[in-house]
C-alpha cells in the first residue's frame, strides 16, 4: 500500500494563541462549550489563527457486496443501483442536505453491481461488480484492496486540489453495515453480537440470522487486528477501501474531515489502525442509531457533534454538523473581545 504523510496538528505555540483569542471574547470562558474547542480544532489543522471553511464537498461512495447473497438485508442488491441513480437525479436525502449547506456533491463508483451511464457527478473508479461473498471467501484480493485505497486517495487528493478545506464521506451499499461489523468486531475487539444492528430494518428473526452469518464468517476468516489491511481486504467493501484512502489523503493534505454514521466511521477505524494521528484530523458529526457505532466512538474516544437518531447514511449526519463549524469559525472571526467592545475586565 502507498505511504502518507499525515503531520500530527500539536502546536503548542498556536494553541496558546487560540486559547488567548477564544477567551478574550464577550462572554464567560468557556461559555461556548464545544463550539470552543471545534474553533481550536479547526485553527490547529489549518495551522492559523484564522481558519477559514471553504468549498465543502461531499464524496458518496458506493459498492455492492457480495454477502448480500446470505440474506443479510431486508433490500435487494439491486437497490444500491438505484439510490445511486437517485442521486444523480437530486432525489436523495443527501441531495436535499448537500443543496441546503453548499456542498459540492460527487458519487463514487466504486464497485456498484451495474452498468451505469456517465454523469457529470458520477465519477467513475469501479473495481469490479461487487465484492466477493466473505463468508465463503475474502471479499476483495490484497491487490484489489490496495488499488481501492490508491484509487480512494486520488479521488480525495483531486478535489482539495480545486480548492476544498472541508471534505465529508458518504457511502451507499446493500450489506455494508454486515462489512462494517466485521470491522468493528475485529479492529475493536468486541464480540459481534455487539457490533450487529438492524441496517435498513432487519426484523428480530433478520437480526439473528444476520448475527448468525457473520458470526461464521469471522470464525471461517483468521485474521487480527494488528493487520488491518487484511481485516479490511477479508471483510471490507470496495466504497469502504476508497473511503480509507480519501480519509488518509485529506487528511495529508490538512483538510478537516467530517465523519458521518457507522460505515463511515468503520472506514476511519481502519485508517486509524495505520496512522492514528489522522483522527486529529477529523470531526465527528453524530452517532447514528446503528447498533454499534456509540462504541465505535468510545473505541476512538470521540465525542459527536450530534444525536439525532439518524442512521440513513450517505453522509447525511455530516452534512447537517457543518452549520456548527461555520459558527465556530464565525465567533472566532466576527465576536467582539474585551478589548474592542470596550468591556472591562474579564467575565468570570
Amino acid at each position: 500500500m502507498q505511504t502518507f504523510q499525515i503531520t500530527p496538528i500539536h502546536n503548542e505555540t498556536l494553541q496558546a494563541a487560540l486559547v488567548q483569542r477564544i477567551n478574550q471574547k464577550t462572554k464567560p470562558l468557556g461559555a461556548l462549550g464545544r463550539l470552543e474547542s471545534l474553533a481550536m480544532q479547526l485553527g490547529l489543522v489549518q495551522q492559523t489563527e484564522h481558519p477559514v471553511l471553504q468549498q465543502p464537498a461531499m464524496l458518496v461512495f458506493a459498492g455492492d457486496h457480495g454477502i448480500v447473497a446470505e440474506g443479510v438485508s431486508p433490500y435487494p442488491q439491486a437497490v444500491t443501483a438505484q439510490m445511486v441513480l437517485n442521486f444523480l437525479n437530486g432525489g436523495a436525502a443527501i441531495n436535499v442536505f448537500a443543496r441546503q449547506h453548499g456542498f459540492d456533491l460527487h458519487v463514487v463508483d466504486s464497485g456498484v453491481n451495474a452498468v451505469l451511464q456517465p454523469h457529470p457527478m458520477l465519477i467513475d473508479a469501479k473495481l469490479g461488480m461487487g465484492t466477493a461473498n466473505f463468508l465463503q471467501q475474502p471479499a476483495m484480493t490484497t491487490a484489489q484492496c490496495a488499488e481501492a485505497i490508491r484509487t480512494g486517495a486520488e479521488i480525495a487528493r483531486d478535489v482539495v486540489m480545486q480548492g476544498t478545506n472541508v471534505l465529508a464521506l458518504g457511502e451507499m451499499g446493500i450489506g455494508n453495515t454486515s462489512s462494517a461489523s466485521c470491522l468493528m468486531s475485529v479492529l475493536c475487539g468486541q464480540p459481534m453480537h455487539q457490533c450487529v444492528g438492524r441496517g435498513t430494518g432487519l426484523s428480530d428473526k433478520g437480526l439473528q440470522h444476520k448475527l448468525s452469518v457473520l458470526t461464521s464468517a469471522l470464525q471461517h476468516h483468521h485474521v487480527s487486528g494488528d493487520d488491518p489491511l487484511q481485516v479490511l481486504a477479508v471483510f471490507g467493501g470496495f466504497e469502504i477501501a476508497m473511503m480509507v484512502g480519501a480519509l488518509l489523503a485529506a487528511a495529508e493534505a490538512r483538510a478537516t474531515l467530517l465523519i458521518d454514521g457507522f460505515i463511515a466511521t468503520s472506514a476511519l477505524l481502519v485508517a486509524a489502525k495505520l496512522y492514528p494521528q489522522v483522527v486529529d484530523y477529523c470531526v465527528f458529526a453524530h452517532c447514528s442509531d446503528e447498533s454499534g457505532h456509540r462504541m465505535m466512538l468510545d473505541h476512538l474516544k470521540a465525542e459527536p457533534l450530534l444525536h439525532l437518531a439518524l442512521r440513513l447514511g450517505e453522509g447525511t449526519g455530516a452534512v447537517l454538523a457543518y452549520p456548527l463549524l461555520q459558527s465556530s469559525v464565525a465567533f472566532l472571526h466576527e465576536m467582539a473581545s474585551f478589548d474592542s467592545a470596550g468591556v472591562s475586565g474579564q467575565i468570570q
